[in-house]
């Protein structure tokens, strides 16, 4: 049995910020959600984390239903408060009466810590079980280790000393093996040691690290990539991590058969599915839940957040928001689609059309310069440059239907609540208040006057 313990109760100052440090987002999630989701690889029973600063704030954030670590599939998350941040071991602490009867190892991980992989952690717990030593801890060789605890082992990896940077000596500093802050603990054996802990340093604070130096033998993972236990303290390392998620997900895309013409321009969220031969333009950004079939090209400049599109779509210098576009659609340029938009096969969305809460059936085309809100629209319409709904009154948004194969002429204002048939054709200019029967033409607009030589008199 395996539990996790997520060391999240700091403020994280250096961070200049409201928002608590395992808040700040990467890649479109949270820090402590990459330190929670990446350790559910590790099939735990349950899951610990410990907060403090704006303990509320994180519960709230981590339990949102709408977020993916709320599932039947997962353990439930379990919330311990930290009052007062007096260190790592009083951190521990207070897991002690959540584990009472526990028998099996905690993991110990640090919320601020995003970029750890699943299969380390696997290592670290598989060396853990093979070994049977009281602590299995995760360590790496640094060309710098200057900030991080010296970690001192014999020639079998086993742990001699653990001290912090702080308290290192000038002698002991030239050790390039540190502690990464990634611990597995037999969880009896850490529970009787635990209340021994004393904050004989200059922080007075409770070093876990004292509670391996108790448990000997304890054995040092030395980790294979060193940019995993890059901690997150300052928004520099924020940008720094970020950078690295991004290089991995690319790497990983590029890998899986995707064309990134210009892979330093482009972001990609790690939620994102992409299936083989999509093209990725320079300075495209891909966001949140999106998926993206087969054959489309996305870009130059364009923005996909929590869309569905399908196979063959093109979407140049636009923006698609909580929508679905079918497949053989063509979007842009400067297009924007937001708001639960539903575009069917086919289609067109030209340029500076906004689509808002509306349906597109099937060979249906918007080419340039129209606002389309709550509207439901039929296949093989033709909505003409200018088409406006007119659906919000001031107070509430009205609805717009249109049939199948109807017309709207340039400039046509579509008042809504309004219903227009199928096979309909609006004149240029009209602006349409009353709903239409199918299979007509309707014009509606002044008739023209012309009055032969008339001018402004003059002021003289």
């Amino acid at each position: 049995m395996v539990a996790v313990a997520i060391l999240a109760a700091g403020r994280g100052t250096r961070m200049k910020s409201t928002l608590p440090k395992v808040l700040h987002q990467i890649g479109g999630r949270s820090l402590i959600e990459r330190a929670i989701l990446g350790s559910l690889e590790t099939s735990p029973n349950r899951v610990l984390v410990i907060v403090g600063y704006q303990a509320e704030q994180v519960k709230t954030a981590l339990l949102d239903p709408n977020r993916s670590l709320v599932s039947n599939s997962l353990p439930k998350l379990e919330f311990v408060e930290q009052t007062e941040q007096l260190g790592t071991g009083h951190a521990i602490q207070q897991v002690l009466p959540h584990l009472e009867g526990f028998q099996g190892d905690l993991l110990v991980l640090n919320g601020d810590v995003p970029l750890l992989r699943p299969q380390t952690l696997q290592r670290l717990i598989q060396t853990h079980k093979q070994h049977q030593h009281a602590a299995t801890i995760l360590t790496a060789q640094l060309s710098d280790p200057q900030g991080y605890g010296r970690v001192f082992c014999n020639g079998q990896n086993i742990v001699q000393q653990i001290i912090e940077d702080r308290d290192c000596s000038a002698a002991q500093k030239q050790n390039r093996r540190v502690n990464a802050g990634v611990y597995c603990f037999r969880w009896q054996d850490l529970a009787n040691v635990l209340p021994e802990l004393q904050a004989n340093n200059d922080q007075k604070e409770y070093y876990l690290t004292d509670a391996v130096n108790l448990l000997q033998p304890a054995m040092a993972v030395d980790i294979e990539d060193e940019q995993e236990i890059l901690g997150v303290n300052d928004r520099e390392q924020l940008a720094t991590a970020y950078e690295i998620l991004q290089r991995r997900i690319k790497s990983y895309w590029m890998s899986a058969g995707v064309t990134l013409i210009d892979p330093a321009s482009v972001t990609i969220d790690d939620t994102v599915k992409i299936q083989p031969d999509v093209v990725i333009e320079p300075q495209t950004h891909l966001r949140g839940q999106t998926a993206i079939a087969s054959g489309c090209r996305i870009g130059p400049g364009s923005l996909i957040e929590n869309s569905q599109i399908g196979e063959n779509v093109t979407a140049m210098y636009s923006v698609v928001s909580n929508s679905i576009v079918g497949a053989e659609t063509q979007i842009g340029p400067y297009a924007h689609l937001r708001g639960q938009v539903e575009v069917g096969a086919a289609c067109r969305i030209g340029n500076f059309v906004e689509l808002k809460n509306t349906k597109l059936g099937a060979e249906t085309k918007a080419a340039h310069l129209s606002y389309l809100g709550d509207a439901t629209i039929g296949e093989k319409v033709n909505i003409g440059c200018g088409t406006i709904t007119a659906n919000y009154d001031g107070v509430k948004k009205h609805p717009t239907k249109i049939g199948d194969r109807s017309k709207t002429g340039a400039d046509s204002v579509l008042v809504a609540p309004i219903a227009i048939g199928q096979d309909v054709n609006i004149a240029a200019g009209s602006t349409i208040t009353e709903d239409v029967p199918d299979d007509c033409l309707v014009i509606a607009r002044s008739r023209q006057v012309v009055k032969p030589g008339w001018r402004l008199k003059s002021k003289e």
